[in-house]
């Protein structure tokens, strides 16, 4: 190839490669692979300044709900979840936060999960400094014991510092509470009814004065006509070995254990339906019963989800 040609070459391949980068800076960088291409901001008119994004309003109502919590995640936005969404879609002016009492599971969760989420008195802070004007905070506690009196002792001090503050009660308080919740768990548990079958609700049990609670309860079933149900706790009374003797003076030869906490989570999944030789799936088996396990938290009920609705209506109209 004679020089001329050489020259030619050189020159029409350098004229390429400014076309193809010229195309190139005029194109956008294509994306990553699993990431979706980010929207092109609208174009603005000739001379005017685009638009600058509106921060969200700040909240002026907020229902606070606080629980126990759990690591247990599908239970969780089975039960605990269930409940919030309840509420928010019952009280759409209201922003829905949600505060656990455990500072284990919070640390737990943000350990393992990356999950973030309030202590309540994290939770009460928050409220102040994003300038929360009216504040309703609803326990999901079964009764008022000592977790429910801790809340009620955490949020207190706040109440100065809204112009509307609102603490509500647990799921059992009054008597018609108690034939509601009686009316709920019997017609949950309606498939297990059945002869030779007891239905045996497991709760946490507290040696506060609450613990009565469970005791109440009972006699309000028995009351209902539901002899073959029977309450019981892992910490108080009634104890496992005093249901034990209840059921088998009942002449049962089947057992269906359920936990009577919001959520299913470490006592359900362990202390009751655990294969070790002191859950009670196993002390009922050594006794020769047959056992099945329901691992479904209250808050999965949708009767105990309206309880708590209806325990906000009152409160707000108050």
């Amino acid at each position: 190839m004679n020089m001329r040609a050489k020259r030619n070459l050189a020159l029409i391949l350098s004229l390429s490669l400014g076309l193809l980068a010229f195309a190139g800076c005029s194109g956008a960088p294509a994306a990553a692979p699993g990431e979706s291409e980010a929207p092109a901001a609208p174009a603005s008119s000739a001379g005017e300044e685009p638009a600058p994004e509106e921060a969200a309003p700040a909240a002026d109502k907020v229902l606070l709900v606080t629980s126990f919590g759990t690591s247990y995640n599908d239970n969780r936005d089975l039960s605990i979840g269930s409940i919030e969404q309840k509420l928010q879609a019952a009280y759409p002016d209201y922003e829905v936060r949600r505060a656990f009492t455990s500072q284990i599971i919070i640390d737990k969760l943000k350990k393992r999960d990356g999950i973030a989420i309030d202590n309540v008195t994290e939770a009460m802070d928050r409220l102040v400094s994003d300038g929360v004007r009216e504040v309703v905070v609803q326990p999901t506690h079964v009764m008022s014991g000592f977790e429910y009196d801790d809340v009620v002792a955490e949020v207190t001090p706040y109440a100065d510092k809204f112009d509307s503050f609102k603490v509500g009660s647990p799921l059992l308080v009054s008597d018609a509470d108690y034939d509601e919740v009686v009316s709920i768990i019997t017609g949950e548990t309606k498939d297990y009814d059945a002869e030779g079958t007891a239905v045996v609700f497991m709760g946490h049990g507290t040696e506060h004065e609450a613990n009565a609670t469970y005791a109440k309860l009972q006699q309000h079933l028995t009351a209902a006509g539901y002899g073959n149900y029977f309450i019981g706790t892992v910490e108080a009374t009634p104890s496992l070995d005093d249901v034990l003797a209840l059921v088998r003076d009942s002449g049962a030869e089947k057992v269906v254990l359920l936990p009577l906490m919001i959520v299913a989570g470490d006592h359900a999944n362990s202390d009751m339906a655990g294969d070790d030789e002191g859950s009670w799936k196993s002390a009922f088996g050594r006794a020769g019963f047959e056992v099945e396990c329901v691992l479904r938290g209250l808050g999965q009920y949708e009767g105990i989800q309206d309880m708590f609705v209806e325990h906000v209506g009152a409160l707000i109209a108050q």
